[in-house]
């Protein structure tokens, strides 16, 4: 029997959302949320550990892991982000929101080394090429990542673009929004936290289709031309994503421009 509930929120999210969250360490952040929203039916939580791991590399992870069965998340072990979407338990299933909290590839070398900033551009694109499969059709995927050099050279707005995806919104990350929250490094000193600094959410989302409706002068779309309705709902979600949009597709602005005017 379905359990009716009040809307709780934290921060980005809902508890009427479906939240996938990948690439877990210890569990807390899942926790976090859980805590916030009482109960976590809607949530499931992933870890590339196995739960053998989890119990050797981090103090807390397994106690986190029962906090979140209780309340209802489902929890995954051993899910490799380039892969998520061919899961078992995750195919076929879309989430509002997915979530992957500072990304990290492994220390193969100096986080200024091209090979080492590959290696984590690599891990982003698969995640976010899985991701974009796995959301429903207002889903936003939300990367947490420090913004500071060298960073920055992730670029990971180009890795989202390259798939497909769109900057909805870039927002500033603090810990003290995420009560609980322990940010863990991993890859080899998993239970230390390390330090944030200058750090934002990137929240991505897909632009919506249809093959119902076509604008007129739209021919430079690639793929079904988008229909009106879902168009203007995206961009009153989003006016960065329709600016975006116009910048990529310059020829569309006079048509755009009229459309919203006759609204």
């Amino acid at each position: 029997m379905e359990v009716f509930s009040f809307e709780k929120k934290i921060k980005h999210y809902s508890s009427y959302q479906k939240i996938l969250l990948a690439g877990e360490g210890d569990f807390s952040f899942s926790v976090c949320l859980a805590r916030a929203f009482g109960l976590a039916v809607n949530m499931v939580a992933t870890s590339l550990d196995s739960r053998e791991s989890l119990m050797l590399n981090y103090s807390k992870a397994m106690s986190n892991v029962k906090e979140l069965e209780a309340r209802g998340c489902k929890v995954l072990h051993e899910v490799d982000v380039h892969s998520m979407s061919q899961h078992p338990f995750l195919i076929r299933v879309c989430f509002d929101r997915i979530i992957y909290n500072f990304p990290h590839a492994g220390f193969f070398s100096s986080e200024r080394n091209r090979l080492q900033i590959w290696f984590h551009r690599d891990l982003v694109r698969g995640f976010l090429k899985n991701a974009c499969e796995m959301l429903t059709a207002i889903g936003e995927i939300h990367v947490t990542h420090k913004t500071t050099f060298p960073f920055s050279e992730w670029k990971i707005v180009e890795l989202a673009k390259e798939v497909g995806l769109y900057l909805v919104d870039e927002e500033q990350f603090s810990l003290l929004d995420y009560p609980g929250y322990e940010n863990k490094r991993g890859a080899g000193m998993c239970d230390k936290t390390f330090h944030v600094g200058m750090c934002s959410t990137f929240k991505f989302a897909k632009l919506l289709y249809s093959s119902t409706t076509s604008w007129s002068g739209c021919s430079g779309i690639n793929g079904p031309h988008m229909q009106r309705d879902e168009y203007l709902g995206r961009v009153g979600a989003s006016k960065i994503m329709y600016v975006r949009f116009l910048i990529d597709h310059d020829h569309m602005i006079k048509v755009a421009t009229e459309l919203i005017g006759s609204c």
